[in-house]
């Protein structure tokens, strides 16, 4: 009899069920214990898809979809406007930091939503009276890398282009306006032949006219509007093939949230009023999504500021953590919050476990949260602890988004000094329970007033170095070609798949060193 060919069944085998287990039978079998990414191994399944086919796509609420499942973390050494826009152009979405004045947020907020891309809307200008003495100060103490600049009159009028040929220390005592290329002399682009698309027009701009690569745009007053550099555009058109999806809201800007701080009175009681007034100047913004975040959002105060901004605003996608427990969620879920960020004590810079000593292992805690996200339809964000990008991969088996810290704060796009130490170069990075952060604006994450200086602020968070690590298209597309590779191995097509199939085998301390490389002499130590 001849056999014929059949589709392998995507079933485990029986042999293959007795030791791959999936959530619910196994984190109940390996109670009391808890367990996190490097405990657990995920089991291989059939698979019928490529990897590069797997759909990442997740959503944070019905109004707030992403096209990666990564959020750059709400610390004041990862995300401002730059990394929130690097952030939203792959996909994902960026939360920028409270740990500045509230003007200032609104600002960076609306950075990211103006932003199109390509084109600098703000770029650093002079003015005609400056000396080049002062051009170059400038220069040294905001460290910039570039040294030309578009001058500007007192009016607001584009008077000429200050060359960074000429931006030297010999010529310091001359004035802008003597050693400048007049306004006369420079070719401009209008304004309204850009909008529709910067790119397009500064590629035909730059084509036409050989050796010129700066693209002034002006408005129909002389007023300048912005500025296209070639570089610019050869790096985005090579990398328009290999860039994902941007995140965009209905009207085509990009996608972007900021984290909110829980202002209050001197009395200590909720300061809603304020509260309310910041998160409507940020609506007014176009925000897509707030963030309220603590240390301990299983709080009288962190459910009532979340009940007042659902109040207030009803269609807002309202993020809220951090929490451990099911209760947990459901607490900041009937409060109003959409998603529920998972984790406490887990970051590399975060102290929490040791100094308070609560916090719960981030897998077990995200299984505990999901059963309560799931009987209250909230996602779940899980937040901290990410190493790799087999991390993520482990965490959204349950979760439907994770929040990268540490590994984004080494981009380039990060905030914070860049240094060179022994021949290697480095970021800042620290925790927002750090003295440092929390005496810069985060103390009320941590419950501290950070004014009240009769009282010992406590730190729960460390300050230290990140090795640069490029830039976050680059991060990213390793990260993201790391989740893609293990929804492969699990035969999803979809991040709800990846879900439905996973299967989890508990990892002895010789089987966590079996995983990594090992016997051998590194020659190159690139991770994703």
């Amino acid at each position: 009899m001849t056999k014929v060919a059949t589709n392998p069944a995507p079933q485990l085998a029986s042999a293959d069920a007795e030791f791959y287990f999936p959530a619910d039978e196994f984190f109940r079998s390996n109670q009391p214990a808890g367990l996190t990414y490097d405990d657990v191994s995920l089991a291989t399944l059939y698979s019928d898809i490529l990897p590069k086919d797997a759909d990442t796509s997740t959503s944070l609420s019905e109004a707030l979809h992403l096209h990666i499942p990564i959020i750059s973390s709400d610390m004041d050494t990862v995300t401002e406007s730059r990394m929130a826009i690097g952030m939203a152009l792959n996909g994902g979405l960026g939360l920028i930091h409270y740990n500045m004045p509230a003007k200032e947020q609104i600002k960076e907020v609306a950075r990211v939503k103006r932003h199109i891309h390509g084109l600098i809307q703000d770029p650093i200008t002079v003015s005609p009276d400056e000396f080049i003495g002062d051009v170059l100060a400038m220069m040294a103490e905001r460290k910039f890398t570039f040294s030309t600049f578009p001058v500007v009159a007192d009016n607001g009028k584009l008077a000429g282009l200050l060359s960074g040929n000429v931006v030297k220390d010999r010529y310091r005592t001359k004035k802008v306006s003597e050693v400048m290329t007049p306004r006369t002399a420079l070719i401009t682009e209008l304004e309204d032949n850009v909008a529709s698309d910067p790119i397009a027009a500064a590629d035909k701009f730059f084509t036409e006219h050989i050796g010129i690569n700066k693209m002034l745009v002006v408005n129909a007053k002389n007023q300048l509007r912005g500025l296209v550099t070639s570089s610019d555009v050869e790096k985005i058109t090579s990398e328009a093939k290999a860039r994902r999806k941007p995140a965009r809201d209905s009207q085509f800007r990009l996608v972007v949230g900021a984290a909110i701080s829980a202002l209050r009175k001197t009395t200590g009681a909720l300061d809603t009023n304020k509260i309310i007034e910041h998160v409507g100047h940020l609506v007014d913004e176009h925000i897509d999504t707030v963030a309220v975040s603590s240390a301990h959002a299983h709080t009288a105060g962190v459910g009532d500021m979340v009940k007042a901004i659902r109040q207030a605003f009803p269609e807002l996608t309202i993020i809220a953590g951090n929490v451990t427990s099911g209760s947990g969620v459901e607490f900041l879920s009937n409060c109003g919050a959409n998603a529920i960020k998972i984790g406490q004590g887990p970051g590399s810079i975060c102290t929490t476990r040791i100094v308070a000593g609560v916090g719960i292992p981030q897998l077990t805690a995200l299984h505990v949260a999901s059963k309560s996200a799931r009987k209250n339809r909230v996602r779940l964000i899980a937040d901290g602890g990410i190493a790799k990008s087999g991390d993520i991969v482990k965490a959204l088996t349950i979760g439907d988004a994770v929040i990268l810290g540490g590994l984004l704060a080494g981009c380039r796009e990060a905030p914070g000094e860049i240094m060179e130490i022994s021949g290697k170069v480095y970021k800042s990075y620290r925790g927002m329970g750090s003295l440092a952060a929390m005496k810069a604006g985060s103390a009320a994450r941590y419950g501290h007033d950070k004014n009240d200086s009769a009282k010992k602020i406590t730190a729960e968070g460390i300050e230290a170095l990140k090795e640069v690590s490029g830039y976050v298209d680059d991060v990213l597309a390793n990260l993201i070609g790391g989740v893609q590779s293990g929804m492969g191995y699990l035969g999803a097509a979809t991040l709800d798949q990846l879900r439905q199939k996973a299967r989890y085998i508990r990892v002895s301390p010789a089987g966590q060193k079996e995983a990594a490389p090992h016997d051998v002499i590194e020659v190159s130590t690139r991770k994703n």
